[in-house]
């Protein structure tokens, strides 16, 4: 979907695996994750065996002092050196949530703790 400013593209955080998710599935089966890079409208996870392509998941995790809890799409999984790594993209992060997220990005960035 193209932005019509790229200029505000969401900031990017690489977190390489220090931040735990919980990927919830539909079918209420739970999967560990590590987030290996955020942003305010998605990232990529970490995973040991990858997920098909846009299922709907709820992811978990904590950064910084928020704790997101939101439905995401689950985009085309890469290979890497040690499992996979899976794109995925909030579809219900509210934008207050997001806001405080943003914010917790940008304290991570400004403080250098990539």
């Amino acid at each position: 979907m193209p932005r019509s400013n790229p200029e505000h593209r969401a900031r990017r955080v690489k977190l390489q695996g220090s931040v735990l998710a919980l990927v919830r599935l539909e079918n209420g089966r739970n999967i560990r994750a590590r987030l290996h890079q955020l942003s305010g409208t998605g990232g990529i996870l970490s995973l040991s065996e990858p997920l098909d392509e846009s299922i709907k998941v709820e992811v978990i995790f904590h950064v910084g002092s928020t704790t997101v809890r939101s439905r995401a799409e689950l985009l085309f999984p890469m290979w890497a050196t040690k499992g996979y790594l899976q794109p995925f993209r909030f579809t219900d992060l509210p934008g207050e949530e997001r806001s405080r997220l943003e914010s917790n990005l940008k304290s991570l960035v400004d403080s250098g703790r990539r």
